[in-house]
């Protein structure tokens, strides 16, 4: 077995490289999946081992290629590893232990004006009564209570009501603390009142302002959503993009073209760079004694920094920045931009600066769809299919076109899955969608806002941000027909870790070998389209706070305890874990089930077996005979509040001092399995673990007999 894994590394020497990047990936997913602190050093200790053992490996003998792939992995897990815990360590903050109104006084470090939810973001770091260290905290004030001088630098004074960073809602939901935790946020929340500013910002040049500056400036010259969608490309600006844009954005599968990231940054660069060795080669006495690539990549280089900086360099853009930087000094220096070794060193220099990017869809989703790229056109089918030389003008662009369509869906097949684990959606259309908007976007809109914010300069922009308005006319256009045809979203319940591991290593398998073995990533990807056909929707979703149940099963639309507006998220987060596209419709409006001022109560069929829920809605005190007995004759009882313990229900009594050590749950009733957030969060340092909790389980059968007693709520 040995002798035929040395031969297959043997005969790939440069198809060995991108693999140590994937071990250092692998290393920072092992600590975010171990549960704490004694199973990391274990991990490294693994890991040393495995250095050892392969050092005893003769290196001049037959399997010197082994010695070095088990070496190599192995350092580069335990690097991984070390690196995330490392930046854990240093800047993590712990949230604050609970919610609470208070006083602050700080600095504004940082604002951001979201025109379409007619509020301001302010980041500060303040102190705030009854902590003894400054706090950075991330505050929504509204539109009406802002003030000119409330800008970065500037010092103030208000009241706020601040929340810890929120765990996730749901298994399998977003994780805004582990993002909290790595920004080094303590709280969020909403400002009670005015804001006084003591002391005024000190003159000077503020990034934030040059950026509203030019996005009220592109807004001022182009009117509605077109307007918003432009300042988002020049700027980075998404705060004024209608919601109803980026829901038909996100649908249609072109949400990636609202947010600065690879395709605006390599425009931008490959749109300076061809520029200037176009023009440069017109004049003879620069084009015989100055290198162009070099030249013209230097300018590319420059003009690439300059629009990170002035989109906010976010960590996406730094990201497609340095990646970009890498693919101009290949030009530069005459070698393959399209190299997946290259790829690999621009993960590797983002997952040093920032490991913990890797757990989120921003970096698996870019470097996704650009190894796709990658992997696809350097593919010998692929190349084959582009070799026809012998053809008209027209047959050849037949073939680009079909080999961009092609390569769209191939990109929408890559990302499939981590679609489907982050948000649990997929698009169906995106890669018919993304064959007319990306090269629209790159090659028409984003030259046409340049050009636009050049003629500004001398007064005479007005006929280019006319066809700016057009085409973004024609973009937005595109998403909303898109996003309305029937399925154009999939949904499905949450994915399992252990699922979406097997689809990155088939994906990865695929694109990381040549020739035939890479068809072996088949496998791994077939095995887990069969776990994810294999999942069950949840039949009971319960919120952390038990104060939202949603109930799925009983036909097309989400059963919830409480009214939830449409917009607001908890919404979308029960329609999303339960993998549903319909309505959420409140218990008291359905027939089947018996709700009153203080519960409601709901008999599902599941299995073969009857399981009756009984859920607490109110917040008067309720006899405790009553209570026990409606306990008693329930199988699953959910409150947002603590219950006495003569409430025993037969299987589950979800009240607030079992969601207080659970978090959310996602209840399975046919196999009796209970998912809950704090099975996800180990002792990384933005949970606060609480005493263990072992679900019990139950098995399907008849149900219990009937004790005649009455209904635990009336009828309505």
């Amino acid at each position: 077995m040995h002798r035929t894994i040395e031969g297959f590394l043997g005969s790939r020497p440069f198809e060995r490289g991108p693999w140590l990047a994937v071990g250092f990936g692998v290393g920072i997913a092992c600590w975010a999946v171990l549960p704490g602190p004694w199973q990391w050093a274990g991990l490294l200790t693994l890991c040393g081992a495995a250095v050892a053992g392969g050092l005893l490996i003769d290196a001049e003998g037959d399997l010197g290629h082994l010695r070095a792939a088990l070496i190599g992995m192995a350092l580069m897990l335990a690097a991984g590893c070390t690196a995330i815990w490392v930046k854990s360590a240093l800047v993590g903050e712990p949230g604050i232990a609970r919610a609470e109104v208070a006083w602050m006084q700080g600095r504004v470090l940082d604002r951001q004006v979201e025109g379409a939810r007619d509020r301001v973001r302010l980041l500060l770091l303040a102190e705030v009564a009854g902590h003894p260290q400054p706090l950075q905290v991330r505050l929504n004030l509204p539109a009406d209570n802002d003030q000119p001088g409330l800008v970065e630098g500037a010092e103030v004074r208000l009241r706020a009501r601040l929340m810890p960073p929120a765990p996730p809602m749901l298994p399998g939901s977003y994780d805004f603390a582990r993002a909290a935790w790595f920004q080094g946020l303590a709280a969020t929340g909403n400002v009670v009142g005015s804001v006084t500013i003591t002391a005024a910002a000190k003159e000077g040049w503020s990034l934030r302002q040059w950026q509203q500056r030019l996005a009220d400036h592109v807004r001022s010259q182009l009117s509605g959503s077109p307007g918003t969608i432009a300042a988002a490309f020049a700027s980075g600006d998404r705060g004024a993009i209608a919601e109803t844009d980026e829901d038909a954005m996100r649908d249609a599968g072109l949400t990636h073209l609202l947010s600065i990231s690879g395709l605006h940054v390599s425009a931008v660069i490959a749109g300076a760079y061809f520029l200037t060795i176009r023009l440069l080669a017109l004049i003879p006495f620069v084009a015989l004694r100055v290198r162009l690539p070099l030249l013209a990549a230097g300018v590319g280089a420059g003009v690439g920094l300059f629009y990170t900086v002035l989109t906010g360099a976010e960590v996406p853009t730094v990201r497609s920045v340095a990646g970009s930087l890498l693919v101009l000094a290949a030009l530069a220096l005459g070698r393959d931009p399209l190299s997946l070794r290259l790829l690999a060193t621009a993960a590797l220099i983002v997952m040093l600066l920032w490991p913990e990017a890797v757990l989120g869809p921003s970096f698996q989703m870019s470097f996704a769809s650009v190894i796709a790229i990658v992997a696809f056109s350097t593919a010998a089918p692929a190349k084959a299919f582009l070799s026809h030389s012998h053809e008209g003008r027209l047959g050849r662009l037949g073939r680009h076109l079909a080999m961009l369509l092609m390569t769209g869906l191939v990109i929408e097949l890559s990302l499939m899955p981590i679609s489907l684990f982050h948000f649990h959606r997929a698009g169906i259309y995106g890669a018919g969608a993304n064959v007319i908007a990306i090269p629209l976007t790159t090659v028409l809109t984003m030259p046409l806002i340049a050009l636009a914010l050049a003629l500004d300069l001398f007064g005479l922009g007005a006929p280019a941000w006319w066809a700016v308005g057009k085409s973004l006319e024609l973009l937005l256009w595109l998403a909303h027909v898109v996003a309305a045809q029937p399925g154009a979203v999939t949904m499905m319940p949450g994915m399992s870790a252990g699922t979406f591991a097997l689809f990155l290593a088939g994906l990865l398998w695929l694109a990381l070998w040549s020739g035939r073995v890479r068809l072996l990533g088949f496998a791994p990807i077939a095995a887990g389209v069969l776990a994810l056909l294999l999942v069950r929707t949840p039949d009971v979703l319960v919120s952390g706070d038990g104060h939202h149940v949603g109930i799925t099963g009983e036909g097309p639309d989400l059963l919830v305890l409480r009214a939830v507006r449409e917009e607001s998220y908890t919404r979308t987060a029960l329609l999303e874990n339960a993998g549903m596209t319909g309505d959420a419709v409140a218990l008291e409006d359905w027939k089947g089930a018996r709700c009153n001022q203080d519960f409601c109560a709901i008999s599902l069929v599941r299995g073969g077996r009857k399981f009756d829920l009984l859920m607490a809605r109110g917040k008067d005190l309720v006899a405790i005979p009553v209570l026990a007995a409606a306990c008693a004759r329930a199988d699953i009882v959910v409150a947002d509040r603590r219950l006495p313990s003569a409430c025993k229900p037969r299987l589950l009594k979800a009240d607030r001092t079992l969601l207080g050590q659970t978090g959310g749950l996602a209840i399975d009733l046919v196999s009796g399995r209970v998912r809950t957030v704090a099975d996800t969060q180990g002792e990384h340092g933005w949970f606060r673990r609480p005493p263990p909790y072992q679900p019990r389980k139950w098995r399907a059968g008849p149900a219990p007999a009937s004790t005649g007693e009455p209904d635990p709520a009336p009828s309505k």
